[in-house]
C-alpha cells in the first residue's frame, strides 16, 4: 500500500525544542488522518537540526464512503422547523427526506451519501493542519504575513506513492514563503537538493549526503564513539545524559573526537572545567579509573574527521584554542576572587536586589541567619557559631566574577572560596550546600550545619513570597516555590528532624513587616501538606491518608505525620481495620441523616444508665477504653499501638449493629444510642479524620 513521505526542512530547530516538535508532529498527522478516515499501517516521525520528517506506511488510495443520518422534526411539526431542516441539510424539498418510525412518533431523517476522495487530493489540506498545529515555545513569523514557525521554513517535500503532492500545500495565505522541490543534505558537504522516490530512498540518499535521520541511531553513534574513545585512552566519558540528548539535536553526521586540556589548566576547580566544557562548548568531560577529572575532553563534530586529515587536526586545535580562551577567563576570575574574602563580600549583597517587595540579598542574608540559628537549636549536633558564619556566607558568592561567568557554580564557589578563606569545613561545605536539594535526583544535606542553613533558606523565601501573595497558581510557579516546599520536606524526613513547623513558619515571618503577615503559617501548612503527598504518592503512599492525619488540624511534625499514616495504613490494611471503617461508614451516614431529619446534632454525650441492652454497654465500656489506650499511646508517640487500641473496637461495634435498633420509639432512648454512634467517631477521631479516607 502507499506511504507518504513528508519532510519539513528549513534554519536549525534549537535542540531543546526537538522532542515536542516531533511528538507534536506524529500526533497531529494521526489525528487529522484519522478524522479524514484515512486508515494507516504506521506512522513514525524523524528530526535532526535542520528538519522534522514523517512516514506514513500502509494508507489507501481513496477516504471509505460514508453515509450521513441526521435525525429532523417529528411529522407534523410546524412548517418553520420543516423548512429550516431542508435548508440545514441541503435539501430541495421534505419530500427527499425518510420517514421513519421511532418509539416516539414518525421522524424526518436526512441520509447524505458522502463519495470517499482521493487520498492524493486530502493529504494537502492534512498536512497543511498539521504543520500549522505545531506550538513552539518560541517562534518567528515572515515580514509578508503571519505564519510563524522556530526558524525560516525552506522547503517542503510530501511524497504520496512516489509522487509530489507538496505543491499543492498552499501557505501563502499564512505568510509562509517555502519551495516545494528537493531535499537538501549536509549544510555543507552535500547543499545541493536532490529527488527521492520513498522513505527508503530518502534516508539512503540523505545518509550519501552526510545526514542521519534518526535521532536514535545518531545518539547510539556519540554513546559508542564516546565510549570507545575513552576506554582506548584508560578513561571513561562522565556519565551526562541531558548532554549527549542535547549534542544529538544539534547534529546530523556525528563525529567524535578527543582534545587535551592544557596542563597548567587543571589545578582550576573541576566544576570549572566541567562547566566551561558542558554548558558553553557543550564538550563531554572524561574522568581517570580514580574518578579524579582527566586531561581530556571529547567534542562532536558534525562532519567526517578522518584520522590523520587535515579537516580533524584543524577541528581539534581550533576548539582547543576556543576551551583555552575560556579557561584563561576562568583562571583571570579565580585569582582575582581569592585576593578578597566572602566576609567583606557581603556588604555588597546589599545592592543585589532579591525581590522588589523582600528587600535585598543582604535582608535575606539577615533574616537566613536569625532563622538558622533559631533552628540550630531546635536539631542535634547543630554547632551555633558555625551555622551562623555559613548563613551569613552562603550568599557572599554571588558577588564573584567567577560566579557572574558561571551562575551555575554559585555554592560550589563559595565553597572553594570559604576554605581559602580559612573557615571550618562544616561551614564551607554548608555554603555549597545551602541550595539542595534541588529535585527529587538531587543529593539532600545530612551535615547538621548545612541541614539548617538550607532549611533557613527554603523557608524564608516560602514565608515571604506568602506574606506578598505570591504563590503558585495552576502550572505557573516562577520562584520555584513548590520546588523549594519539596526541599523542606525532604530536609526534614530525611534527616528525622522534629519541627513545629507552624510556630518556625510563624517566627520567620515575623521578619517581614505589614499585615500581609498574620496568618501565613496556616496557608503554607496547608501547601507543604500538598506537596507531601505528592511526595509520598511517588512512594506509594495514599493521598487521603495524609488528608486525614492532617484534618486533624494540630500536626505539623512530619516526622510525627508520617509515623501516623504509616500506622493508619498498616491498620486499615488489616481484617480489623477495614471492617471498623465499614462499620464506622455505617455509624457516620445513621448519625448524619439522622441529625438532618431533627436539625440537630449529636455530640457523643451518653448517658450510661440508659444503656439498656448488653451490646449497647459493651460497646460504651470498649469506646472508653479504646479512647483511653489511644490517648496514651499517642502521648508517647506509640501510634501503632494507638490504632491497635482502636481495632478492638470491631467486635463490639458488629455486635451493636447485630442486636440494637438504633431508632427506638422511646425518644431518650433513640437519642441516647445515637450519641452512642457519635461517640465511634468521635474515638476514631483521635487518630485520624476518617472522612478524609476513600474507598
Amino acid at each position: 500500500m502507499p506511504e507518504l513521505l513528508l519532510e519539513l526542512f528549513g534554519e536549525e530547530i534549537p535542540a531543546r525544542m526537538q522532542a515536542r516538535a516531533r511528538a507534536d508532529l506524529e500526533r497531529l498527522l494521526g489525528d487529522k488522518l484519522g478524522e479524514a478516515g484515512l486508515a494507516h499501517e504506521g506512522l513514525e516521525t524523524f528530526v535532526t537540526p535542520r528538519r522534522l520528517t514523517a512516514v506514513v506506511r500502509g494508507l489507501p488510495e481513496r477516504q471509505p464512503d460514508v453515509s450521513e443520518e441526521r435525525k429532523g422534526p417529528k411529522v407534523g411539526a410546524p412548517e418553520k422547523a420543516v423548512e429550516g431542516f431542508v435548508k440545514a441539510n441541503g435539501l430541495n424539498d421534505i419530500s427527499e427526506a425518510e420517514v421513519r418510525e421511532t418509539p416516539k412518533g414518525s421522524f424526518y431523517f436526512s441520509v447524505r451519501h458522502i463519495e470517499g476522495r482521493a487520498t492524493r487530493t486530502v493529504l494537502p489540506e492534512i498536512i497543511s493542519a498539521a504543520l500549522l498545529g505545531i506550538s513552539w515555545p518560541k517562534s518567528m513569523r515572515w515580514a509578508s504575513g503571519q505564519g510563524r514557525w522556530v526558524r525560516p521554513l525552506h522547503r517542503i517535500v510530501a511524497l504520496f506513492n512516489g509522487e509530489p503532492v507538496g505543491d499543492a500545500i498552499n501557505l501563502a495565505d499564512r505568510g509562509f514563503e517555502v519551495a516545494h522541490a528537493g531535499v537538501i543534505g549536509h549544510r555543507f558537504l552535500a547543499p545541493g537538493p536532490f529527488e527521492v522516490e520513498s522513505f527508503e530512498d530518502y534516508q539512503r540518499q540523505l545518509r550519501e549526503a552526510y545526514v542521519i535521520v534518526d535521532q536514535e541511531e545518531r545518539r547510539r553513534l556519540i554513546v559508542e564513539q564516546s565510549a570507545s574513545l575513552a576506554h582506548s585512552a584508560g578513561l571513561a566519558v562522565r556519565p551526562d545524559p541531558g548532554l549527549v540528548d542535547e549534542v544529538t539535536g544539534l547534529v546530523e553526521w556525528p563525529e567524535t573526537l578527543m582534545v587535551p586540556i592544557p596542563k597548567d589548566l587543571m589545578d582550576l576547580p573541576p566544576e570549572v572545567l566541567i562547566t566551561a566544557m558542558r554548558s558553553h562548548q557543550r564538550y563531554f568531560a572524561m574522568i581517570r579509573p580514580d574518578g579524579a577529572l582527566a586531561d581530556r575532553f571529547l567534542l562532536v563534530a558534525n562532519m567526517p574527521a578522518p584520522e590523520g586529515s587535515t579537516i580533524r587536526e584543524n577541528i581539534i586545535s581550533g576548539n582547543a584554542r576556543v576551551l583555552r580562551a575560556r579557561l584563561d577567563d576562568a583562571r583571570f576570575f579565580w585569582d582575582q576572587d581569592r585576593r578578597q574574602s566572602l566576609e567583606s563580600r557581603v556588604a555588597a549583597l546589599s545592592q543585589m536586589v532579591f525581590h522588589a517587595r523582600l528587600g535585598t540579598l543582604a535582608d535575606k542574608v539577615v533574616r537566613i541567619e536569625a532563622l538558622a540559628v533559631g533552628l540550630a537549636h531546635r536539631m542535634d549536633g547543630a554547632d551555633v557559631d558555625r551555622v551562623r558564619s555559613a548563613a551569613r556566607l552562603c550568599k557572599a558568592d554571588l558577588t564573584t566574577e567567577m560566579v557572574g561567568e558561571f551562575p551555575e557554580l554559585q555554592g560550589v564557589m563559595g565553597r572553594y572560596y570559604a576554605r581559602h578563606d580559612g573557615e571550618h569545613e562544616e561551614v564551607a561545605r554548608a555554603v555549597a550546600e545551602h541550595y539542595s536539594p534541588l529535585g527529587p535526583n538531587d543529593a539532600c544535606p545530612d551535615e547538621p550545619v548545612s541541614v539548617a542553613v538550607a532549611l533557613a533558606d527554603k523557608i524564608d523565601t516560602l514565608v515571604g513570597f506568602w506574606t506578598i501573595d505570591e504563590k503558585p497558581t495552576g502550572s505557573k510557579d516562577p520562584y520555584a516555590l513548590r520546588r523549594a516546599a519539596l526541599g523542606v520536606i525532604r530536609l526534614i524526613v530525611e534527616n528525622g528532624l522534629r519541627l513545629p513547623l507552624l510556630e518556625v513558619f510563624k517566627g520567620a515571618a515575623e521578619a517581614y513587616t505589614g499585615p500581609e503577615t498574620r496568618s501565613v503559617e496556616t496557608s503554607l501548612m496547608e501547601f507543604l501538606a500538598e506537596r507531601l503527598k505528592v511526595t509520598l504518592r511517588d512512594r506509594g503512599v495514599r493521598h487521603d491518608l495524609i488528608s486525614a492525619v492532617f484534618a486533624l488540624g494540630d500536626e505539623d511534625d512530619l516526622v510525627r505525620l508520617l509515623a501516623r499514616v504509616e500506622a493508619l495504613e498498616a491498620f486499615l490494611n488489616s481484617d480489623d481495620g477495614a471492617n471498623l471503617l465499614t462499620a464506622w461508614r455505617r455509624a457516620a451516614n445513621i448519625v448524619r441523616i439522622e441529625s438532618k431529619k431533627d436539625g440537630r446534632v449529636f455530640e457523643g454525650d451518653v448517658q450510661t444508665a440508659r444503656l439498656e441492652e448488653s451490646a449497647e454497654a459493651n460497646l460504651h465500656e470498649a469506646l472508653e477504653k479504646a479512647s483511653a489506650e489511644a490517648r496514651a499511646a499517642l502521648g508517647r508517640e506509640d501510634f501503632a499501638t494507638a490504632m491497635a487500641a482502636q481495632a478492638a473496637l470491631r467486635r463490639p461495634v458488629d455486635a451493636f449493629f447485630d442486636s440494637v435498633t438504633v431508632n427506638a420509639e422511646d425518644r431518650e432512648l433513640r437519642e441516647n444510642r445515637l450519641n452512642l454512634l457519635a461517640r465511634i467517631g468521635l474515638t476514631l477521631g483521635e487518630v485520624a479524620d476518617f472522612s478524609q479516607i476513600e474507598g
